[in-house]
């Protein structure tokens, strides 16, 4: 198969679109081309990394939860462990896409994904249209951050933000702190802001679970089991992290001598000066940070129609079962680094036989 991009007016005709160019799409991105296939990757941010460009520049690759190499041909470089990953990450990726001749084309914001014509998907963008035999969607969930509702938390005086617009400590110095979350996120900013934010306080809707010895192969095949469970009954998938608790991570074990992983119950509702407890107890606060995760960033295929009554998007390995030419990789159980290279192969696989299945058809 030819690897160039053919066009016919203003719509392009290609075997494979990509969206995204993270670890996901990127491993995808690899093993299509490794199969012979045409393709090409459309990728909305304006270089390349991902979801790494926006990491907080305190968040160096010494603190960095879990990075795998992409398959192929070119490793992880030994750097400087205090390094920003946002530094890091970004020109690796970069290195990575030059290195294996990926057509990324950015930045192409993809508006929607729906039902063409010639059993193709039509992709479309500012940019043009694209119509594809198979799309990969890996857009991941970092433009989608979760804000949950707690009542009065619209009269908080105070400020609110996500962990998505977390920059560092510094503009916490003086302020009484509440981090809400109970993944690595939240451990992430407790382990910079305590002791120099005035006070700090940890609060999760479940006891968290602080998991003791090392996080084996097995451990990890076992916890991808649990959320690929999920998505294959077409309920929306929770993360890998969920499933395995938090470990004794730099940020986990800097945290914990600082004294700031003193758990606290949810609240049950915010003040305009702080947060109040069903109890009677009350805790005053100039911020709250939001450590309370992503959702996968999937609008651009409402179109599809892919939802079922569960709630989520039911299925069978990297593949819709709705939809049998679209892919999503980075969603449910390869949403963490670990399982995004496999991800990225099996979708790969299942569109070479697809494609080879419509040739032997036509």
């Amino acid at each position: 198969m030819s690897t160039t991009v053919s066009t016919t007016g203003l719509q392009r005709e290609v075997g494979a679109v990509v969206i995204g160019a993270g670890q996901a799409g990127l491993s995808s991105a690899y093993f299509l081309r490794r199969f012979g296939i045409d393709f090409v990757i459309l990728d909305a941010e304006a270089g390349p990394g991902g979801a790494w460009r926006h990491r907080s520049p305190t968040l160096t690759m010494e603190k960095v939860h879990g990075i795998f190499d992409l398959p192929g041909i070119k490793r992880t470089p030994e750097v400087d462990p205090a390094l920003p990953a946002a530094e890091v990450l970004p020109a690796y990726f970069a290195g990575y896409e030059e290195e294996a001749g990926l057509p990324v084309l950015r930045p192409v914001l993809v508006r929607s994904v729906s039902d063409g014509e010639d059993g193709r998907l039509l992709v479309a963008t500012a940019s043009g249209e694209w119509a594809a035999r198979a799309v990969v969607n890996a857009t991941g969930t970092w433009s989608h951050p979760h804000w949950p509702y707690y009542p009065g938390a619209t009269g908080f005086r105070g400020r609110q933000l996500h962990y998505a617009g977390y920059r560092g400590p510094g503009e916490f110095a003086g302020l009484r702190v509440v981090v809400v979350g109970g993944g690595h996120s939240a451990a992430h900013v407790l382990s910079e802001i305590a002791g120099v934010a005035a006070s700090t306080l940890w609060v999760t809707r479940r006891p968290p679970v602080l998991r003791e010895g090392p996080y084996d192969d097995e451990d990890r095949r076992a916890a991808v089991a649990l959320v690929e469970e999920r998505v294959r009954a077409g309920l929306p998938p929770q993360s890998v992290v969920s499933a395995t608790g938090l470990g004794y991570s730099a940020v986990v074990r800097e945290a914990l001598a600082k004294g700031a992983l003193n758990r606290l119950p949810m609240f049950s509702r915010v003040t305009p000066t702080g947060l109040a407890w069903d109890d009677g107890r009350v805790a005053g606060a100039d911020v709250i940070v939001w450590a309370t995760g992503f959702r996968s960033a999937l609008d651009h295929l409402a179109p599809l129609r892919l939802r079922g009554p569960g709630g989520g998007i039911q299925m069978d390995g990297t593949r819709v079962v709705a939809e049998p030419r679209l892919h999503l990789v980075g969603y449910g159980p390869s949403a963490s680094t670990v399982g995004a290279n496999r991800a990225g192969r099996a979708a790969a696989t299942e569109i070479r036989r697809l494609l080879d299945g419509s040739t032997a058809a036509a």
